[in-house]
């Protein structure tokens, strides 16, 4: 009842990005970790799959042998969707006997499209045209583009109620996890809440305490002068 792009980009981040007529879509199909991998659990979502597809990723198994792991103790599998991308930017997919038309996935470089009870196949191949015809755009910005691309395709074939976004960068914690659980135009809503983002959540959050940074910065005027050096960076996004 979704579709998805999960990706790693070429700075090492992983990120979702992932829309559907569903409530709350962002809540429990898309995970992620630095340095180890991303998923998205959908259809008949197993919110069960997460913890040890993250588990065998970080151990190096191949995406492909972590998907036969997972199905092969579920016995709802023919009604599961999950695809899911390693640390080198190998993708595996999977979706089920049971999935409902039109359902599938297609794996890029770096990155996989995948989804369910969609318009048709022209929604994926969209999604993954518009990702891979963007490097340029920074990576949260090229994910949203691709949703963009694949609801202008058709998208749902349900209609229209949430989207969410989620990257990893170099932290424990995410980058970005934004949400649009309920919304006449979720995709649009998602760019929104991007776009205020930039404001002062992405330069801030670039001042807390990170591995290189134990402690983040806690001088509040130099926290301030970040956020101003960001916002001038990005042409006075946000003011």
């Amino acid at each position: 009842m979704t579709w998805s792009i999960i990706a790693r980009d070429s700075s090492g981040a992983f990120g979702i990005a992932i829309a559907s007529r569903f409530f709350a879509v962002g809540a429990l199909c898309p995970h992620a970790r630095s340095g180890v991998g991303a998923l998205s659990t959908q259809a008949l979502v197993n919110p069960l799959y997460a913890a040890p597809a993250l588990a065998g990723l970080a151990k190096g198994i191949d995406p492909e042998r972590i998907i036969s792991q997972l199905t092969a103790g579920d016995e709802g599998r023919d009604h599961r969707q999950i695809h899911l991308i390693d640390a080198s930017g190998k993708a595996a997919a999977y979706t089920g006997a049971a999935c409902i038309d039109w359902c599938g996935h297609t794996l890029g470089s770096r990155f996989s499209v995948a989804g369910n009870m969609l318009a048709g196949p022209q929604v994926l191949a969209a999604t993954a045209a518009a990702y891979e015809t963007n490097p340029a755009l920074p990576f949260a910005e090229r994910l949203i583009a691709a949703l963009v691309a694949g609801e202008a395709a058709g998208g749902d074939k349900r209609g229209k109620q949430a989207a969410a976004l989620l990257t990893y960068t170099t932290e424990d914690y995410c980058a970005l996890d934004l949400r649009v659980d309920d919304h006449p135009e979720p995709i649009a809503e998602l760019q929104r809440l991007y776009q205020k983002s930039l404001e002062r959540y992405q330069p801030f959050s670039a001042c807390l305490p990170s591995r290189k940074h134990p402690a983040g910065i806690t001088d509040r005027a130099l926290i301030e002068a970040e956020i101003e050096r960001f916002q001038a960076r990005q042409g006075g996004a946000g003011t």
